[in-house]
């Protein structure tokens, strides 16, 4: 059974007269990790408000359609009851912080009180998100004492310590170093295997092209392509949606490299050496 399910969603913002998104329909399975990309104004952020319930119960405006979480609709339901199956990863971390808790420790902490979780349990889950985004030695810190990259991660920590089924990031690692990035994606990537569903807005298209299972590309609202990272990219028009390639899609591009068994361009390092190894050995794999 899909974990969520899109049906003609349709969305215009309050006091505007053209759609921000335009008959979206597509499901996704449990456990899948989902990138979305598209230029600015293509709806990307809108799309993920409206999965976790913000619109229409927060921004009103148009609404149609229909929005699924297993069976919950999404529209027809709280923001605090669709919370409790998603959540939300902002691409501002200030949005996130409470300004409340004096401790990263209890700022992760504070989404958890109102479960009426027992203590032992909410530490165990506090524990295992500081480490997985390898913030736990700041654990003691004022949240407003971390650099951008690491308050970013502690959001996404306390949002993995409510253990939805569906994690949504907004553009997570906007504010983070390479190598901040690359623990992210990780974690996040660590979190699908275990059967959550990830959807993630990303710019980094290396990244997103690397861990994605689907690419969903969006262009003034509307969903123009949902596929393999490799059929996403391999697009020949992509550049018109305001969308580069990964580097190594690029290159092949223009050296008229491709994977000989799906036609599509390579699009991670790994591809392009197998490709060109393929090309090398005649169209015989290598043993």
């Amino acid at each position: 059974m899909a974990k969520i399910v899109v049906e003609h969603l349709k969305y215009r913002y309050p006091l505007t007269d053209e759609l921000a998104l335009k008959d979206i329909s597509f499901t996704i399975e449990p456990g899948e990790f989902i990138g979305i990309i598209g230029e600015n104004n293509a709806g990307k952020s809108t799309l993920c408000q409206a999965l976790v319930g913000i619109i229409p119960n927060f921004y009103k405006g148009a609404y149609g359609g229909k929005v699924f979480i297993d069976d919950l609709e999404v529209a027809k339901h709280s923001i605090s009851e669709v919370c409790r199956k998603v959540g939300i990863v902002f691409q501002n971390p200030f949005n996130q912080v409470t300004g409340s808790k004096l401790t990263v420790y209890e700022e992760i902490a504070f989404g958890l009180e109102n479960m009426g979780l027992s203590r032992t349990e909410m530490m165990e889950r506090i524990d295992y998100s500081l480490k997985l985004l390898d913030i736990y030695q700041y654990k003691d810190r004022n949240p407003f004492d971390l650099s951008g990259g690491q308050m970013q991660r502690m959001a996404i920590a306390s949002i993995i310590a409510m253990r939805p089924e569906v994690i949504i990031l907004d553009e997570p690692t906007s504010q983070l170093d390479p190598q901040g990035s690359e623990e992210v994606f990780r974690a996040v990537q660590s979190l699908s295997q275990e059967g959550i569903s990830i959807l993630m807005v990303e710019h980094k298209m290396e990244k997103i092209a690397a861990y994605s299972d689907r690419v969903m590309l969006l262009k003034d609202g509307k969903m123009v392509a949902f596929d393999t990272p490799q059929k996403v990219f391999s697009l020949e028009n992509l550049e018109q949606y305001g969308v580069n390639a990964p580097a190594f899609t690029r290159i092949c591009k223009k050296l008229g490299i491709k994977n000989q068994k799906n036609g599509c361009y390579p699009v991670t390092l790994e591809e392009a050496e197998g490709a060109i190894n393929l090309l090398k050995n005649g169209g015989i794999a290598d043993e």
